[in-house]
């Protein structure tokens, strides 16, 4: 098997490199931080609605994955499931758009209705396909190149979704609601069924269907994982505080406006430094993951963090900001992109469908809490104290990557029981 992934993996390289660069195209149509709150916001002025769009996007692809790994751990490919599960984060972009399209004639409170549906749909949609995606990837790109083809499958999409993104504000500056948001949604569903294509065209290499204790339940699973893996359990408590390491990100642009008195202008240009380092900041940091140490990478992902935060907080003029946002991208794309290959180090091949699905399932709680205890925070006693807490969140997880977690080494499931 590993010399058919090897003799495919140009090819899946690249397919999966235009699968990527598309959906990043179409996200840039239909964001669910600006396109998507803002469509919501003409048929409602509830900041909890509004709010509820990324939130819905969040929850929806980490919450499923643990519960899709039960099937996947017996499947002797992932690619089928991908390729079908997958349809159903797309399909809902096409929904949105027959809403917007009908919204004059049912009106807002049935399209509202309609679009958080959508939302909810496509959520789950991606959560469904989220751990079998995972699990391909890993099947047909070998480990050592891993978190280089997800660093510039990333920077392709940013890329991309930079360039829709400035063409879905020309749509909304020239045409009439609905009518903008319409094209919006029809030109991403179109970039998706392009991904799509792309996406079936990946070869995978079949496997012997794996021979798993299937008498255990989901619940028995995660626990023999828990008492038995504590690197593992160390690697969860990492992803659970990095969610509030990275909680300051959200306000920084609100306070830099309130305290240092940024103009929409500067605001733009922050935004795309933000975007820029991430672009540069993806391949970078995949091939030193790849060449140097994963777990490395994300704990210099954890020190932006924790710097960017602190000169947020004691940022004399607002130029500071241009490091903070740089150290922000840095810190996004540590935890992302090299988060995502790290996790597929854990754990058994056979068993890794159960890993994938804890390293997602199992932080959904903190990585909807977060956001929630920094407004509080921000609302009780100003900006400064949520960047000081996710300082001392950011350092907690960099003495745990440094001082208690290690490298992964290759398990089978035998060595696994015997722990």
């Amino acid at each position: 098997m590993d010399n058919e992934i090897y003799r495919n993996m140009r090819h899946n390289y690249l397919v999966n490199l235009g699968d990527g660069a598309f959906f990043g195209f179409a996200i840039g149509f239909a964001s669910f931080s600006t396109i998507l709150p803002l469509f919501v916001s003409t048929m409602t002025n509830s900041a909890l609605l509004i709010g509820l769009v990324p939130a819905l996007h969040v929850m929806g692809w980490q919450l499923p994955q643990l519960l899709t790994a039960p099937k996947l751990t017996h499947l002797s490919q992932f690619r089928p499931f991908v390729i079908s599960m997958s349809i159903q984060e797309r399909l809902p972009f096409l929904g949105l758009a027959i809403v917007a399209a009908l919204l004059p004639v049912i009106g807002v409170k049935a399209g509202l209705v309609l679009t958080f549906i959508m939302l909810t749909w496509q959520g789950l949609g991606g959560g469904l396909t989220a751990n079998g995606w995972q699990n391909m990837i890993a099947r047909v790109i070998p480990s050592e190149l891993r978190t280089t083809f997800f660093g510039i499958q990333s920077a392709v999409a940013n890329l991309l979704a930079s360039a829709s993104a400035v063409i879905a504000g020309l749509i909304l500056d020239r045409y009439q609601s609905p009518y903008d948001f319409t094209a919006c949604f029809l030109l991403a569903s179109l970039a998706l069924a392009i991904s799509w294509v792309f996406l079936r065209m990946t070869r995978e290499p079949e496997r012997a269907t794996p021979q798993l204790q299937t008498a255990l339940s989901l619940s028995s699973h995660v626990l023999r994982v828990l008492k038995q893996d504590k690197n593992f359990v160390w690697f969860l408590v990492t992803r659970i505080f990095s969610q509030f390491a990275t909680m300051a990100f959200a306000f920084y642009i609100v306070f830099a406006v309130n305290y240092h008195g940024m103009s929409e202008v500067t605001a733009g240009i922050m935004t795309s430094v933000l975007l820029i380092t991430q672009t540069i900041a993806n391949p970078v940091l995949g091939w030193l993951g790849d060449r140097w140490s994963r777990r490395r990478v994300i704990e210099l992902g954890a020190m932006a963090a924790l710097i960017s935060a602190l000169i947020a907080a004691f940022s004399p003029s607002l130029g500071w900001f241009y490091v903070v946002f740089i150290l922000t991208g840095i810190a996004n794309t540590a935890f992302w992109t090299v988060g995502i290959a790290y996790s597929l180090e854990f754990g058994p091949e056979e068993e890794r469908p159960i890993y994938v699905g804890m390293a997602n399932t199992l932080i959904a709680p903190a990585a909807i809490l977060a956001p929630m205890l920094g407004g509080w925070l921000a609302d009780l006693t100003g900006y400064k104290t949520t960047f000081i807490v996710s300082a001392l969140a950011s350092l907690v997880t960099i003495l745990i990557l440094h001082c208690l977690l290690r490298d992964p080494a290759i398990q089978s499931s035998s060595d696994l029981l015997r722990a």
